[in-house]
């Protein structure tokens, strides 16, 4: 009897060696991948760059497109333009983090005004800047009694217009022109000169003899400003109401003489212009 169950003993411990060496071939099972973890770290990614994107256009630059000829040939129907957004401090503390600046006479520059019942935003140059006394005298800018130098206006061929080409103008001889704006006008009007008040600017087009600008509705507030356009990073070519009487852009000319083509409706050596 006890022989037999130390056969059994020992025939128990025969088969369960091979079972040990079966197990011990079995290799661990690796633990598994976690891809939410992937898709987690995809997500903060995405969130950090729309963050970042939202930050630049709210604080810092904005893409605008060019609606008028009023700016040609500095700017023209089509350009795409990015605007430095720091040049004029919005309201709140954001001025100790971003290095924000006044806007200066001669700045191009964007701003938001407000029309009947919508907004509209406008682009022009700021000619007079607060204390400033302005007028024109037979088209010619003249700021704080001596003329100002202006390579960058253009005079087209047009008829006489005494209310634009003289300002600020003693009679209203111009349908154009905002009736509130006539009115605030005459109270600023110091010796044949408007003077800019505090946080406003008198903004004009280079295109001179064809913008709606500060003659006709008046000043540019701070507060409207939203930058400053520094770069033309893409133009489609648009036509303009004053084709042949502007000077023509190289690229222009080489289009016209290579005739239309598949790449013909964009300005290529406008890209990357530096607006001046």
């Amino acid at each position: 009897m006890c022989a037999a169950r130390s056969r059994k003993a020992a025939g128990s411990r025969e088969v369960s060696a091979p079972e040990t060496q079966v197990e011990a071939s079995v290799p661990p099972i690796a633990a598994p991948v976690h891809h939410h973890l992937n898709l987690l770290g995809a997500v903060q990614g995405l969130l950090t760059v729309v963050v970042l994107a939202v930050f630049v256009i709210t604080f810092i630059a904005q893409p605008f497109r060019i609606p008028s000829e009023s700016m040609e040939p500095t700017l023209l129907i089509g350009d795409f333009v990015l605007v430095n957004k720091v040049v004029n401090a919005p309201g709140g503390s954001w001025r100790w983090l971003l290095p924000y600046r006044g806007v200066e006479r001669g700045d191009v520059i964007v701003f938001r005004k407000h029309f009947q019942d919508e907004d509209e935003f406008l682009v022009k140059r700021a000619i007079g800047v607060p204390g400033d006394h302005v007028r024109l005298d037979r088209g010619q800018v003249v700021i704080n009694g001596q003329p100002l130098k202006e390579s960058y206006a253009v005079y087209l061929p047009s008829g006489p217009d005494a209310f634009r080409d003289d300002f600020p103008a003693s009679l209203y001889t111009d349908v154009g022109v905002d009736a509130k704006w006539w009115v605030q006008m005459h109270k600023l009007v110091r010796n044949g000169a408007l003077i800019v008040p505090e946080g406003d600017y008198f903004a004009l087009g280079d295109n001179r003899n064809r913008s709606q600008d500060s003659r006709y509705w008046g000043f540019v507030e701070s507060s409207e400003i939203v930058g400053e356009p520094v770069l033309v990073y893409f133009s489609v070519r648009t036509p303009s109401p004053d084709d042949g009487l502007l000077p023509q852009l190289p690229n222009d000319r080489m289009s016209r003489q290579a005739g239309a083509g598949q790449l013909n409706f964009a300005r290529w050596d406008r890209m990357f212009h530096v607006v001046r």
